[in-house]
């Protein structure tokens, strides 16, 4: 028989839904809020289903053991260093593994942001299994989401939940993204443009290092980087002219070809053009 909740070592809160109402009404908060949470260790038995699903987005992150969750008529596995998004709206249901039973943190969540950071995680309309790339971090942030409702319900114990909150699914998307290209055929062409800044290298030559034609190597690059090949090593260069400028004395001409512009003057150009200023005028600002 499986449950829902009443394990050994738990933490709960679930806000009411008064608390809900007026804090979804206030800067901060209406952007994203922390509806519930909470952390099941080693939870043994546990299950949950929602024929109706529920109008938050639930987020559940797994540090320990196995689990499933089941959604869109997909049963997918989840285990230690994993996270699972399931958008408000369709059922889903989800549980431990029986022999090995997960230790799972979670959040509800709701808000006008909410949207936007599921687009950033590739979130539409069905659940999303991502990894998690620091599991330390990401269930110590869940924690500190727990400690401030537990603390209490008012405005700034809320807020600082919701920051907390955004924290963890931004870092839930970025490290999605990364996985993305660390599995792909493309993983290759960005580790070389990365080590390779000043190196002018085709579309063609980097398609062919990682075994694609030309047209289906640019439209995976900008599908898993989310760029295209010529603007991402632009900012890759203009970020290492910036640290140049920032950490040395080196005349722009010199920098200029350094990061793979031997005409000081196209440099000159792009800079401006990235930055809204000169290199000088760049070098001249006030930083920290």
């Amino acid at each position: 028989m499986s449950r829902a909740e009443g394990f050994v070592g738990q933490r709960l809160q679930v806000l009411p839904y008064t608390v809900q109402r007026a804090a979804l009404r206030r800067p901060g908060t209406r952007q994203l809020l922390v509806t519930a949470c909470g952390v099941y260790p080693r939870a043994a038995g546990h299950g949950f289903t929602r024929d109706a699903g529920t109008p938050e987005t639930v987020l559940l992150i797994c540090s320990a053991g196995r689990g499933w969750v089941s959604a869109g008529g997909d049963l997918s596995p989840i285990s230690s260093g994993q996270a699972v998004l399931l958008p408000p709206g369709p059922p889903h249901a989800y549980g431990a593994d029986p022999t090995d039973p997960w230790t799972i943190w979670w959040l509800h969540l709701a808000g006008s942001a909410v949207p936007d950071l599921l687009a950033a995680a590739r979130v539409s309309t069905a659940a999303r299994v991502l990894m998690v790339g620091d599991i330390r971090q990401t269930v110590g942030l869940i924690d500190t989401i727990i400690d401030r409702t537990e603390r209490d319900s008012t405005e700034h114990s809320l807020l600082g939940a919701a920051g907390a909150a955004w924290h963890v699914v931004a870092l839930l998307a970025a490290d999605h993204g990364r996985q993305s290209v660390k599995d792909s055929p493309i993983e290759a062409a960005v580790t070389y443009l990365r080590d390779h800044v000043a190196a002018s290298v085709s579309v063609a030559a980097l398609a062919r290092r990682a075994g694609l034609s030309p047209s289906h190597f640019a439209a995976r690059f900008r599908q898993e980087v989310g760029t295209t090949v010529g603007a991402f090593r632009t900012d890759l260069r203009m970020a290492a002219a910036r640290h140049l400028l920032d950490t040395t004395t080196t005349p722009v001409a010199d920098i200029a070809a350094a990061v793979g512009y031997p005409d000081a003057f196209y440099f000159s150009r792009r800079f401006r053009a990235v930055h809204g200023c000169t290199a000088t005028a760049y070098r001249q600002q006030s930083k920290g």
